[in-house]
């Protein structure tokens, strides 16, 4: 199992390439098999080629600015469950602050993402 450092630099990781990363960043931090449902309820997008899908829809515009801070973490296990602020400048922007749930595999992979968020949770700049 991973360690609870090697945990928290993974989600450490993952808010610094929601704000400036890309696509092909995010998803090295899967396995092949990882599941990504965000929000929870809707579509679940497993495997690395969907996952990168997922993330290219936020990465793929390159006048848009992101900022993305971790509010709060919490490691039990192998699972992280995390609040954060991301906030996207394009137009007028939004922000948005979900709360994550990651498992990682035996090799620090992600394995499985669930985001908690609603519309509620977003606020329009």
């Amino acid at each position: 199992m991973p360690s609870r450092e090697q945990i928290a630099d993974a989600v450490n990781r993952y808010i610094s390439l929601l704000a400036k990363g890309s696509a092909d960043d995010l998803v090295e931090l899967f396995a092949d098999d990882a599941a990504v449902e965000d929000p929870v309820g809707g579509e679940v997008h497993v495997g690395r080629p969907a996952i990168h899908g997922f993330y290219s829809g936020l990465t793929a515009t390159e006048n848009v600015q992101r900022e993305c801070e971790l509010v709060t973490l919490r490691v039990a296990g192998n699972e992280a469950a995390f609040q954060f602020r991301l906030t996207v400048k394009a137009g007028g922007g939004i922000v948005i602050e979900p709360i994550d749930v990651m498992v990682f595999g035996e090799d620090g992979k992600v394995t499985a993402t669930k985001a908690y968020w609603s519309p509620d949770n977003v606020t329009q700049l």
